[in-house]
């Protein structure tokens, strides 16, 4: 093993570009000189397009988790109802965000490893109608589930007048994603994990309809106020010191998705998604999820012959590996592959590979290449 050799397959955060790299190791500008302000005239427009909005994107130098709590502390004040679709360790943590500011949490569990039905949402809409926002989780991280966030806007928005607000910080980049045709309020992602930088970005897409609630609502707020960001950002210009070297790299970022084109970039994780699960399947290893609810970008196992702490641990030992283990009651239970951003289907091949090493030296019973080899037949079909 190489030292300096780190094969980093977790779900955030990602590798990053050499060229995006590059680009970030640029020299310090001035944060209110011209150069600030051309670099985000440069950024606003590509954004969208990943978002699939028309709106301008926020900036905000944090982790996706102050996107969240932006998103909550600019819509709802102490005491408002809001529902919360909980299918992991990310929805129960917006649940825990609403709790922090003392709104009215009501909750949408499912059983971790599914998706929300949407139906469920509907009926329960239906039956509380004082509701104001509703939260949801578009990638679940912690399950590699896919929720149908599409489906769920038109329901929060057919059975109630609440704003539909999405985390989407392990698939925005990675995913289709149509926030204005869907009818969502507020997307967040964050940087590490599909947008290929390091943490410490934040993006929020608001729509109009949630800027009214925005510019209504008495929460108070400082570092976080979206009308401060909305405001500066129509100036070229940020209310708060941006994260210069991460735009620089955000802005290389754009460009190879530009050039790869953003369907290809779909269409490459759905392969990477296709072949880590036939991997799986080949080698008789429960998958967490079903076809329909998994996600691109991360895919959840669940061993059952071998205990998923010890094969993490080789990994890492013998090959320099990281995969990702469980979160809260799944902790220890399952690990995960992050297949998102600076990431391709020759990267897939190298981490069954060594995981198929991993598991046998882990007491897994699986014959050597199998799951290799198909995801191997999955890329050439």
């Amino acid at each position: 093993m190489l030292a300096d050799q780190q094969i980093l397959r977790i779900p955030g955060p990602s590798p990053i570009p050499p060229s995006v790299q590059r680009a970030m190791s640029q020299p310090m500008i001035g944060h209110r000189g011209l150069e600030t302000k051309e670099l985000l005239q440069q950024i606003k427009p590509e954004l969208k397009t990943v978002f699939g909005t028309k709106q301008d994107i926020l900036l905000i130098a944090g982790s996706g988790t102050a996107g969240l709590e932006a998103a909550v502390v600019n819509t709802v004040s102490s005491g408002d109802e809001v529902l919360v679709i909980v299918t992991g360790a990310f929805g129960d943590r917006f649940a825990k965000i609403c709790n922090e500011y003392k709104t009215n949490v009501h909750r949408i569990d499912t059983a971790w490893g599914e998706a929300v039905n949407p139906d469920v949402i509907k009926d329960y809409l239906k039956s509380h109608s004082g509701i104001k926002a509703v939260f949801a989780t578009y990638c679940e991280t912690s399950t590699g589930v896919l929720n149908p966030v599409d489906e769920i806007a038109k329901i929060v928005h057919t059975y109630s007048d609440a704003l539909f607000i999405v985390d989407g910080v392990s698939c925005v980049g990675g995913v289709k994603t149509k926030m204005d045709d869907w009818g969502i309020d507020i997307l967040v992602t964050g940087s590490q994990k599909a947008m290929m930088l390091p943490a410490g970005l934040t993006f929020l897409a608001v729509s109009q309809r949630a800027w009214k609630t925005i510019e209504e609502n008495k929460q108070s707020r400082f570092y976080l106020d979206l009308k401060k960001y909305r405001d500066n950002l129509a100036k070229d210009s940020t209310p708060f010191t941006p994260a210069l070297s991460l735009l620089f790299g955000l802005k290389q970022v754009l460009k190879l998705m530009q050039e790869e084109g953003l369907e290809e970039v779909y269409k490459r994780h759905q392969l990477m998604k296709e072949m880590t699960r036939s991997a799986f399947r080949a080698l008789q290893i429960p998958l967490l999820t079903n076809d329909t609810a998994a996600s691109p970008t991360v895919t959840a196992i669940k061993p059952g012959d071998f205990r998923a702490e010890d094969l993490r641990r080789l990994l890492k030992k013998d090959f320099n590996l990281s995969v990702a283990g469980g979160q809260q009651h799944m902790k220890g239970e399952i690990f995960r592959i992050g297949h998102m951003g600076y990431c391709s289907p020759a990267d897939v091949l190298q981490v069954i590979s060594i995981i198929e090493i991993g598991i046998k030296k882990a007491g897994g019973n699986i014959e050597l290449g199998k799951g290799t080899r198909a995801a191997q037949e999955i890329y050439l079909g």
